[in-house]
């Protein structure tokens, strides 16, 4: 059987050796599906599997001359195997191989990607944990909005990513889909009960309807499943930048001892692991357009998808792996402000507590619309002198008439806006 690699072995799964290592296990488990039904005798089966092996080097040699990467490899394990070799392939076309192949490494990589998914996944859960009362402002269109917790913020980036998992480990099934049904997938040369044999060895699915190749929908799927992984990542980076930033300082990413920020300034820290995971996004949801437009091959196949592939399969399982390590290091190790975001809630003097006061006069049986210009006279007011909204409300005698001292002050009590963060939670962690 074909050996798991650990997370660590990403680039592993993507090498020449590791691609020609899965060719050969398919032709050897082709051969013994074929052993199996009495299609090749026993003998050559235990011969192939025993004596068959490959150089890289030699197969691209051959591959050189040949023009034809199946027939390089099979010439070059044939230099090895002896007799046997002459049932290699028996009834199969290339795409048989490649493909099931393919679908190896997929599913490897799926698996390797998931974990990066389950391990990112937990490590924002603790943070969201740890800060999950902890007041800060809520922001909408880059302006202070009303206060929300820094828990509920992780809460969300945790909801929103176990989406993705769930996205992507249907993914993962899907692509794990393999094919040994001959050069238009009908079986002409091949029963199915050998394409059984093999797919079951490596836990993979047959196409339901094969053509030459499996259909390109369910790669398509896998990257694009990737694309919305990386989009999700860079959300939450851009808003570590974002809290990172000078005039704001509520969230800054780890710095190491020893390390240097600018070449030119001596105290700048930058946030540099969420701008690199930024700049990954964008080469991951780059592959996602070539993998949609490797659906649309001609009659039963053609070559089209091949170079496609060839370069944005391992380059984006790379990227997304590195990312969401990556990522997981900045969750664990990012530097929460408390005392910043207490701070940056009073930025505006009390103006973020605008919308409970205007639930307050609704709820005193005011008209909205009137309610709604009575706080908005006196909040702009006091957004361009400066002055302190709550002090305003208590001294404007039209609020006065509508709104006790405690009821004002019950608008502006940060609490009220936690209220609700357990049942939030609840449902989020489930």
């Amino acid at each position: 059987m074909i050996p798991r690699y650990s997370r660590e072995e990403m680039t592993r799964i993507w090498s020449d050796e590791r691609k020609y290592s899965t060719w050969l296990e398919v032709e050897c488990l082709a051969l013994e599906g074929m052993a199996k039904v009495g299609i090749v005798p026993e003998d050559a089966a235990k011969e192939y599997r025993q004596k068959g092996k490959f150089d890289v080097e030699r197969v691209l040699e051959i591959e050189a001359e040949v023009k034809h990467d199946v027939i390089a490899f099979l010439t070059c394990v044939a230099e090895h195997a002896g007799d046997s070799s002459k049932y290699a392939h028996r009834g199969m076309t290339s795409n048989d191989l490649l493909d099931t192949s393919f679908a190896v490494q997929l599913k490897e990589a799926g698996e390797l990607i998931l974990e990066d998914l389950d391990e990112v996944l937990q490590l924002i859960r603790e943070r969201a944990t740890e800060f999950k009362m902890v007041p800060c402002i809520g922001r909408s269109h880059g302006i202070h909005a009303e206060p929300i917790s820094f828990g509920l913020k992780l809460a969300s980036w945790f909801a929103e990513l176990e989406r993705q998992r769930n996205r992507f480990a249907d993914a993962v099934k899907d692509v794990s889909t393999g094919k040994l049904a001959g050069a238009v997938g009908t079986y002409a040369s091949l029963p199915p009960a050998v394409e059984q044999y093999v797919l079951g060895k490596l836990g993979l699915e047959p196409e339901t309807v094969a053509t030459q190749v499996v259909s390109r929908d369910r790669h398509a799927a896998f990257f694009v499943s990737l694309g919305m992984i990386a989009s999700s990542i860079e959300r939450f980076a851009v808003e570590i930048r974002h809290l990172q930033r000078s005039e704001v300082r509520e969230v800054q990413e780890l710095f190491t001892p020893g390390q240097k920020g600018s070449s030119a300034m001596p105290h700048k820290k930058n946030p540099i692991l969420t701008e690199n995971i930024t700049g990954l996004a964008r080469l991951v949801r780059g592959y996602v357009t070539p993998a949609l437009e490797n659906i649309a091959l001609w009659h039963e196949r053609d070559i089209s998808h091949s170079s496609v592939e060839r370069v944005i399969a391992p380059d984006a399982c790379i990227a997304t792996d590195f990312m969401l390590k990556r990522f997981a290091l900045v969750v664990k190790g990012m530097r929460i402000d408390e005392a910043q975001m207490e701070k940056n809630l009073e930025l505006t003097n009390g103006l973020i507590y605008s919308g409970t006061l205007l639930l307050a006069l609704v709820d005193k049986g005011v008209l909205r619309e009137t309610a709604y210009a009575i706080v908005q006279k006196v909040a702009l007011t006091c957004s361009e002198s400066g002055a302190d909204f709550k002090q305003a409300v208590l001294e404007s005698s039209e609020m006065r008439d509508l709104l006790t001292e405690e009821e004002i002050a019950g608008a502006f009590d940060v609490q009220r806006h936690l209220a609700h963060v357990d049942y939030i939670f609840e449902r989020t962690f489930q």
